[in-house]
């Protein structure tokens, strides 16, 4: 591909940008440890190669040009960043919410990391009205656009991942002062804040 280096750079800095996923990412490894936060990208990697195979399935075209497909999966997507923003504020008001979950399975833990990376990016049609129409502006005249479209796909969720594991190791080296009382309870509130004001956002958002 002629523009694959401009597409990778582009790429770059727009997973770089913070959103729904990355406080998502930094709550689970907070609470979760680095197991929790790696669960956590692994269902986002999920979702995002599901949105690649739609793109080049045409199924996210139906979803962008349809408004009642898309007004579902905004709401579906709002309410669930809703959903655990308001999970993790309501946590500040029972202290004991954090000590429970510390106590909770490990493996219950990190099914529920993967399945909020995994619904979060999943639900979001933002991400299938990117792969519309950043992946499209790359593309070669005259190649076979399946091939074209797979290589973009995966490309963006390989960098999506190598910046995550970079991310979370950064979060984790930080895990003893994270750990303290107080530091989950403002981080509980300032990432309860945060999802509820993506959710919110993602269900004014208009085609």
């Amino acid at each position: 591909m002629e523009h694959l280096s401009l597409f990778i750079i582009m790429s770059i800095l727009l997973i770089l940008l913070p959103g729904p996923d990355t406080a998502i990412a930094t709550k689970n490894t907070i609470t979760g440890g680095r197991a929790g936060g790696m669960k956590t990208v692994f269902g986002t990697l999920t979702a995002l190669l599901i949105h690649t195979f739609a793109a080049v399935l045409g199924l996210s075209a139906l979803i962008v040009k349809s408004a009642f497909l898309f007004s579902i999966l905004k709401y579906a997507g709002a309410c669930y960043l809703i959903y655990l923003g308001l999970k993790s504020l309501w946590t500040l008001k029972k202290p004991g919410r954090i000590q429970d979950r510390e106590e909770q399975k490990p493996e219950a833990k990190q099914v529920n990391c993967y399945r909020q990376g995994f619904l979060t990016n999943l639900l979001n049609p933002k991400v299938a009205v990117f792969f519309l129409t950043f992946l499209p502006q790359f593309l070669e005249p005259g190649s076979n656009t399946f091939t074209q479209f797979m290589i973009m796909g995966l490309t963006y969720t390989i960098l999506t991942f190598i910046w995550f594991i970079i991310y979370i190791y950064l979060i984790h080296q930080l895990s003893a002062f994270m750990k303290k009382p107080a530091v989950q309870n403002w981080m509980e509130g300032i990432t309860g804040a945060v999802l509820i004001g993506f959710g919110i956002k993602l269900a004014l958002e208009r085609k």
